[in-house]
Parts: C-alpha cells; structure tokens; sequence
C-alpha cells in the first residue's frame, strides 16, 4: 500500500474545495493554486511504484488464497466472488502520464492567474476538479470508479466551458452535456454488462476470467458490452462522431482552459483505450475498429481544420485530428505501435497545451480570434511569434521536435505490422497539417495589418512567456532524448500484447 497514490487524487480535490471556499479572496487563491499547482507533477516522480486498495480486498489474480494452483485449480465458485473494493494501480506508464499531467495543468492555472485581474476561485476549482477526475481515470483499475471520475471529468469540462465568459458558451457546453447524457449511460450499461458477465468490475480481475475461459468472447452481451464502451470512449477523447461538439468545446473555452481541456480528452482517450485492449482484444474487430475511428478523425480533423477562419477552431480540428496518431499505434496492437501510440499521447498533451496558450496571446492583445480580421503583429511581439511557430512544426512532427519521435516510430510500427499505407498517409497528413497551420501563422502574424485592429493589451503576462517556453523546452528534450519516455511505455506495451 502506497499513501502518494491515493494522494495525486485527494490532495487536487481538497485544493479545489478550498479555492471554491476563498473564491473572493485574490491572493489566498493565486498562492494556493500556485503551491498546489507545483506539487502535482512533483507527487508522481517521488512516489514509488504499487497498488493502492480502498477497503482492503485485492484483485483475484493476486490473493494468495484463489491463486495457489492456478489455472489448473481454479473454480468458478472462486471467481464469482464480488470485490468492492477500488484499486489503483501506479506503474512507470503512469509516471509519465501523471505527470504530464500535472505540467499541463500547472501551467495552465499559472497562465489563466497572470491573464486576469481577478483570479476566479471558481474556474481555478474547475480546473484542480478535472485534473483530479483525470488523474484518478489513469490510476484505476476498477471500470466503475473510472466511470464515476469520468463523469466528474465530464462536468469539470462543461463548467470550464461557461467560466470563459466567450459567447454562446452555454450554448456549446448544453449541447456536450446532452450528448453525455447519452454516451455516458451507454458505458455504464456497457460496465453493467461486463459486472453481469464476469461478477465483478474489476479490470484485472475480468481480465483474468477472460484468460481463464470462464467468459466466453464469443457471447453476443460481451460484444455488446465492447461496442457501448467504444462508445463512450469516442464521446470521451473527441472521436468521430464527437469531433465537432470537442472542437467546439476547445473553441468555447479560454486558451489556458483549452490546453487543459485537451489534455484532459488525451489521457481519457489513453486510458479507455487501454482498457479496451485488455479487455476486448479477444474480439478480431477490436483492433481494426479502433483503425477505422482513428483514421476518420485524422482525416476529417485536419479536413473540417482548413475550413475553419477562427484560429480556436484551426486548432481545436487538429488537435482532433492528432489524437488519431494515437489510436493508429494502439490499434496496430504490436508493442512498438502501442509504445509509438502512447509516446505521441504525451506529446500531443505538451504541443497542443504549447500551441493554444500561444495563440492565446493573440487573443489577449486583441481580443479576436477570426484570421480574417487579424494581421501583421510579428512586429508587436516578435519572440512570442517565434515560439508559436515552433509549437506549430512540433505539432507537424519537424525534428528535432518531440512528435517527429513519435511519428517516425509510429510510421516504423506500421511498415513493421505490415500496414505501410498507415504509414503514408500520417506522412501525408502531417504534411497538410504543417500547411494549415503556416496558413493561420500568415494571416496573423505576416500579411500587412488591418487599418481597423486595435490592441487592448500591449504587453503579454510573463507567466505566459515562461510557461511558453517551458514547453519548448519540453518539446526539445523529448526529441533528443526519446527513450526518456518511451522506456516507460515499453513495458505497458509489452504487458498489453
């Protein structure tokens, strides 16, 4: 039993109720965000790897008592047997992710203090929330809590959405919620069916029932199940046919809250997908259902991203589009793919958060997001224009950026898994995706400036700069040093085939 687990969990919980408590009070807020905000990543490095249980009742793969003999000795009486108790799992994999994690949302609450004059202990409290639901959803090994912090995620979400105070934001955020009250029904019956199957909702224990054979997989419920949790799996990352809600749901929200906000729909597609291979992977369609959503997401992603005038939305389409990058190396379902897959998960959190606080600032001079109405601010803020555009060929995988890593080893897994054409088409679709957004960078910073654009904010908050260039720092140490990553997510990978 290991305390820091349940930690990175209650201790942003705790912080949230406080900030909700202080809302009126400026500095109370700003320090305690702060202090809290710096421990998060922090918590995951020190902690040492185990399983956490809340109520005392371990898997069934590891009681000593139904494990001796098996799979031989093994009944079904044994594994019939009801564990109520939630189990978190912390291993190298989710290191990494816990912490990128907590970088993300640490500079996106220190960005979000600094660009406004009074610090909302509200949204302050929506964001600590959603990091929480986040975190817990990647620790857990029991798919009913998961559920349970994926709608928490869910609400966090939709709160973030009607604090930016953009317009018609309750309108974008009533339309999410309605499509979750749909989607999210369907994976709890999808939980229900799996708890009907197998006795119990553990993950590793219906695992274990399924290697064991006392669940059939060829059983028309199991397949139900697999198909209500690919769905709530899509509403939850942004998938098709979810695309357009989260593209707009990104574009609804303030630019510190959309690099979190992406963050957040990165590490639940992570961990649902995760799930889904362990769980379904006995399923011969599992695999190239998570291809085809995949592609269709890259495609129309980057598709509906040229499309689009407001630079929120450019973003928040390939932002969409890259988490199919994603579900390509799961589904190839070799370890080299699941590890490509897995490795460009923690980039695209780090370039996509990059690359809207970035933007962010054009916003904050300007008030305006709508390319046709901009133009001409390289000579404002030239250093700032020039780190936007590194986040720009990070996110096109230009090396020695950190996603040209993970694209390369994702193009490796496909010709490796006998699927080159995967790999040709994420090339040509980078290509297009650094087309797009030169695009946007043109028609903001280099054609001649409209007569009619004035500045309201002269002078962008230091704390956007530092957390800017953090992660350009970031994004440069994963390019040249990959294996600072991706040795962690080996052995995840391995674990899964």
């Amino acid at each position: 039993m290991n305390p820091l687990i349940p930690i990175m969990v209650i201790l942003p919980i705790c912080c949230a109720l406080l900030l909700n408590l202080f809302h009126n009070k400026d500095k109370t807020v700003k320090i305690l965000a702060i202090v809290v905000g710096v421990i998060l990543p922090i918590i995951p490095l020190v902690a040492n790897y185990g399983v956490h249980y809340f109520g005392g009742y371990p898997p069934l793969i590891d009681n000593p008592t139904l494990a001796q003999g098996l799979p031989s000795s093994i009944t079904d009486s044994a594994l019939n047997v009801f564990h109520p108790s939630i189990t978190y799992t912390f291993a190298s994999a989710q290191k990494i992710f816990i912490f990128i994690l907590g970088l993300v949302a640490f500079f996106a609450i220190f960005t979000s203090l600094s660009e406004t004059k009074r610090p909302s202990g509200v949204y302050t409290f929506l964001m600590f929330m959603g990091t929480a639901a986040i975190t817990a959803i990647l620790l857990s090994d029991d798919i009913f809590n998961l559920y349970v912090f994926f709608e928490i995620a869910a609400l966090a979400q939709v709160g973030i959405i009607i604090c930016s105070g953009v317009e018609r934001n309750y309108e974008t955020a009533l339309k999410y919620m309605l499509l979750g009250s749909i989607a999210a029904p369907m994976l709890l019956l999808g939980i229900a069916i799996l708890l009907g199957l197998t006795g119990n909702v553990n993950i590793t224990d219906i695992v274990f029932s399924l290697k064991n054979g006392l669940v059939d997989p060829k059983n028309p419920l199991f397949l139900m199940a697999c198909g209500l949790i690919v769905f709530g799996w899509l509403y939850g990352s942004g998938l098709p046919p979810f695309h357009t809600i989260k593209s707009a749901v990104y574009s609804k929200a303030l630019p510190h809250g959309a690099a979190l906000l992406q963050a957040f729909s990165v590490f639940t597609f992570v961990a649902l997908g995760i799930i889904i291979i362990r769980i379904f992977s006995y399923l011969p369609l599992t695999q190239w259902a998570i291809i085809f959503f995949s592609l269709l997401a890259m495609i129309l992603g980057i598709t509906m991203a040229l499309m689009q005038t407001d630079f929120k939305r450019i973003i928040g389409y390939l932002a969409v589009g890259e988490l199919g990058y994603i579900g390509l190396g799961l589904g190839l379902g070799t370890a080299f793919g699941i590890s490509a897959g897995l490795f460009q998960a923690v980039n695209e959190a780090i370039v996509t958060a990059f690359l809207f606080i970035g933007f962010g600032t054009i916003l904050y001079k300007t008030g305006i997001s709508d390319t046709n109405k901009l133009g001409g601010l390289l000579a404002d803020n030239p250093w700032v224009a020039g780190l936007v555009l590194l986040a720009g060929f990070a996110m096109a995988g230009v090396p020695p950026l950190n996603v040209f890593q993970s694209k390369l080893q994702l193009i490796q897994a496909s010709i490796g898994a006998g699927l080159p054409e995967l790999g040709i088409i994420m090339v040509l679709l980078s290509i297009i995706t650094f087309m797009t957004f030169m695009k946007a960078f043109y028609t903001i910073y280099l054609r001649p400036r409209p007569k009619d654009l004035e500045i309201i904010n002269e002078k962008i908050p230091r704390a956007t700069i530092i957390s800017m260039v953090a992660f350009l720092v970031i994004c440069l140490v994963l390019g040249l040093f990959p294996q600072l990553v991706t040795d962690s997510l080996t052995q995840l990978a391995q674990g899964l085939v």
